[in-house]
């Protein structure tokens, strides 16, 4: 039978009596457990960076250049797009490449990216803004599929969301269903994008946007909430057009990826309620999404 040969550090251990030996074993096995864990720790932080990395890498990028801080500009990715118009196809009863092709109307849409980039310019934006509609999309598909004779945006910043909109109530009304945009806005420094053709089917009311919709006399067949990011204030907002809502009205909430008041909202007034959550295409934003509330359709 053959034998290990003695190598030296077995001729050392043998030199150690066996009571340090019992000693040490603890010790040597808590090292070991240690590289185990460092070992361990490295390869989980590996995976788990694979997820983050891209984004990481987009956020050296973005803030080398000269663009917004705030209200970010991005597609949403391919297969996100797809996502959205399953939803919005499932909402409204059109097929789904009928709302893929409104995007498409949208993102093709010269004049209005001619409008935002003239009005941009004038205004001394940064020079590296691009204006992409992101979740936008999806309120122009909503605006273009349900005709509304009255949409409100409540909070409008700039207002590239308000030119979008206006942009679909434009070609709804060459198509015979004409129907007009109310932003709100409490700063009186917003609004500035809408301007020139879209003026004609939009316009915007400063002040605070609950006092706005309390005086506000029509129903109102598409409503977008954008304001104040509050939990409270957003539902107060719900609370206040509840009763101006026309009937097969939808409600588009812009915050709902942070609070729950729409979906309450929802739940409270026997409407269903459903989200959207953006994936942002070459972007380091996480993104945001839509809130849809909307009554229950009859059952045939």
């Amino acid at each position: 039978m053959s034998r290990l040969l003695p190598t030296p550090m077995n001729s050392l251990r043998a030199l150690v009596p066996e009571p340090v030996k019992a000693l040490l074993r603890p010790a040597v096995m808590t090292a070991e457990r240690w590289r185990y864990r460092l070992s361990r720790t490295k390869v989980r932080s590996a995976m788990a960076m694979r997820y983050y990395q891209p984004a990481l890498d987009l956020v050296s990028a973005w803030a080398a250049q000269d663009t917004e801080l705030s209200n970010f500009y991005y597609d949403l990715t391919d297969l996100n797009r797809k996502h959205l118009a399953g939803l919005i196809s499932t909402l409204t009863g059109e097929a789904a490449r009928e709302v893929e092709s409104i995007f498409r109307e949208l993102d093709n849409d010269a004049d209005l990216t001619a409008h935002l980039t003239r009005v941009a310019a004038e205004l001394a934006y940064p020079k590296d803004v691009r204006f992409l509609f992101g979740r936008r999309v999806g309120w122009y598909a909503m605006v273009r599929l349900k005709k509304p004779r009255v949409v409100i945006e409540t909070g409008v910043d700039a207002g590239v969301g308000s030119c979008v909109i206006c942009a679909a109530l434009m070609r709804n009304a060459a198509e015979g269903h004409p129907g007009r945009y109310w932003g709100t806005e409490i700063r009186r420094d917003t609004g500035m994008l809408l301007r020139g053709p879209y003026v004609g089917v939009g316009e915007i009311v400063y002040g605070d946007s609950i006092s706005t919709l309390e005086a506000f006399k029509d129903q109102i067949d598409i409503f977008i909430n954008d304001s104040d990011h509050s939990g409270d204030y957003e539902y107060r907002e719900y609370q206040t057009v509840a009763e101006k809502l026309s009937p097969g009205a939808i409600i588009l909430g812009d915050n709902s990826h942070v609070t729950d008041s729409l979906c309450r909202f929802a739940w409270e007034t026997g409407r269903c309620f459903v989200f959207f959550r953006e994936a942002p295409k070459d972007h380091w934003y996480p993104g945001a999404g839509i809130g849809f509330a909307f009554e229950r359709r009859p059952s045939t």
